[in-house]
């Protein structure tokens, strides 16, 4: 059902909020916070349930059942998809609670490149990169790495400096093995950056909702803060269904909570409802003045969808390893820009090779084969998942991120309340995917590794790009303010505003801009 923190609904529902933040993951979450305490009266508006801060679950992707889903914070209905030209319906990675998808991530936090937002000579962006340079964003980069506690090993590619970033504690000797054996390969692995305070066996909540506070995610270092401000206030199981429009300003949000029609006033609305949610309520809003939606003058809002594509493998290290656990902190970023092409880096994803994982990866290959036709197919892949997860044994788990790039064709849309999508792998992809690969067997080359993936498989938890930034209104559906062409008071934090995908997970990127554009809107108050 839902419930609201500190006030009844009729209080919420008269006041005229400073902000009200629509979704409460890293984007919402740290600009909802950074509002907070600015001394803005903050309301957090949230589809999923609150639940019991004492929750511990993980992202289960062998979880079907929409009521059970719910009840563990996971986005509770299946979506379509079209990827290049086979339809499925399918449960995505995302999480609908407050947190969002976050409470349930693996807590790597990485810096982007230069050459992610800035194009240079030396390594050309074929988007002519972000409408912010890294400068501009470095020193959002530093405050986000504080608030979000990261620790890790600095980049030893990088000359960039960090000087928020805390050192880890002492590497497991399966991790350190991995490491040793990466550098004897001439590589340059280094400590991922993790939003973890490090209590005692902080690390197990990598990959899951923990009940503890050690994990930063949108909740632990977002959302209870602000509300610990006496200036925010939380309102779940509330349905945001529409914006209204007067002119050069958004005046109130229409949701509904519990079956009831509300309507709730703010002078600034902040829209961090996730790549795949954000601009289907944009195109929601559609009034007499914007018969195609918000911001929807140029048929921008929801195009331009980017996911990594996932190059996930096992590695078997070895008995003389000594892992009791999966791989949590390796990374490396020797392939990020290899032979003038945008590749991505490459770290263990925190997990070893469990069922779940196995049976949503079987299922994602049926469904786009000519097995789908047959009745049962979907379930039938419960038998070979629990074999394969037997056999993998003690595998540990890595991931290369592909950098995708945008591409119109490529969008968002609303299907009678379903998130429908559609995604066509293009063919220069296709080639630096066959690059990176070959590039990740000569990494770890003399070493036991397999793919995970065969088919191009998009990251269904990375998904952005849907209402991007940019100068030119007719390109691009957000400013560099993070603010909607030609609207006051509709901000944007969340993974959507992304002009390029970026060779790393999009997590970081995300806080420190939602601080940026908080801090704009502090300005204007």
């Amino acid at each position: 059902m839902g419930s609201v923190i500190s006030e009844p609904l009729a209080d919420i529902t008269a006041r005229h909020w400073d902000a009200i933040v629509i979704g409460t993951g890293i984007g919402g979450g740290t600009a909802g916070r950074a509002l907070a305490e600015a001394g803005l009266s903050v309301l957090f508006v949230e589809k999923g349930r609150e639940g019991l801060r004492a929750e511990e679950t993980g992202l289960d992707q062998g979880i079907f059942d929409p009521v059970a889903r719910a009840v563990r914070g996971l986005w509770p209905d299946p979506i379509l998809a079209e990827v290049n030209g086979t339809r499925q319906e399918m449960f995505a990675p995302l999480g609908a609670g407050v947190g969002g998808s976050s409470v349930f991530y693996a807590a790597t936090l990485e810096r982007p490149e230069p050459h992610d937002l800035d194009d240079s000579e030396d390594r050309p962006h074929p988007t002519g990169g972000w409408p912010l340079s890294f400068a501009e964003m470095q020193p959002w980069f530093d405050k986000a790495t504080a608030l979000y506690a990261l620790h890790g090993d600095p980049d030893p590619l990088s000359d960039q400096p960090n000087p928020a970033l805390s050192a880890p504690p002492p590497a497991q000797p399966g991790d350190a093995m991995i490491m040793e054996r990466l550098r004897a390969n001439g590589l340059h692995p280094y400590r991922l950056h993790t939003a973890l305070k490090y209590l005692d066996n902080c690390a197990e909540c990598l990959g899951r909702k923990c009940p503890r506070a050690c994990k930063m995610d949108g909740r632990s270092a977002g959302v209870e803060p602000a509300l610990a401000t006496g200036k925010a206030v939380l309102l779940t199981g509330c349905d945001v269904t529409r914006l209204e429009r007067d002119g050069p300003n958004v005046t109130q949000v229409l949701a509904r909570k519990g079956g009831e029609e509300i309507t709730l006033p703010a002078r600034h609305i902040v829209l961090a409802a996730g790549a795949l949610s954000s601009p289907r309520l944009l195109l929601a809003s559609a009034s007499e003045s914007d018969p195609t939606g918000i911001g929807n003058a140029h048929d921008l809002v929801g195009r331009n969808l980017m996911f990594h594509l996932n190059e996930i493998f096992a590695l078997w290290p070895g008995r003389a390893a000594g892992f009791t656990g999966p791989s949590k902190s390796v990374g490396f970023r020797d392939l990020y820009f290899k032979d003038a092409q945008r590749l991505g880096m490459v770290q263990a994803m925190g997990m070893d090779v469990g069922y779940g994982e196995i049976v949503h990866h079987l299922r994602g290959r049926v469904a786009r084969s000519w097995l789908r036709h047959i009745p049962g197919a979907m379930d039938a892949t419960r038998i070979p998942a629990a074999i394969g997860a037997k056999l993998m044994g003690q595998a540990k788990v890595f991931v290369g991120l592909l950098e995708d790039l945008p591409y119109a064709e490529n969008r968002v849309t609303d299907e009678a309340g379903q998130i429908a999508l559609t995604y066509r792998i293009a063919p220069e992809l296709l080639a630096r995917r066959r690059a990176f690969r070959r590039h990740i067997r000569r990494a770890f080359k003399g070493q036991r590794t397999a793919f995970l993936t065969h088919a191009p498989e998009p990251n269904f938890g990375h998904p952005c790009g849907t209402l991007a930034m940019g100068t030119d209104p007719a390109r691009s559906v957000l400013d560099a303010s993070g603010r909607v062409h030609g609207i006051r008071n509709l901000w944007v934090t969340d993974a959507s505003v992304f002009p390029t995908s970026m060779g790393v997970n999009p997590s970081l990127t995300i806080a420190a801009n939602a601080l940026r554009v908080a801090s704009i809107m502090g300005e204007e108050r």
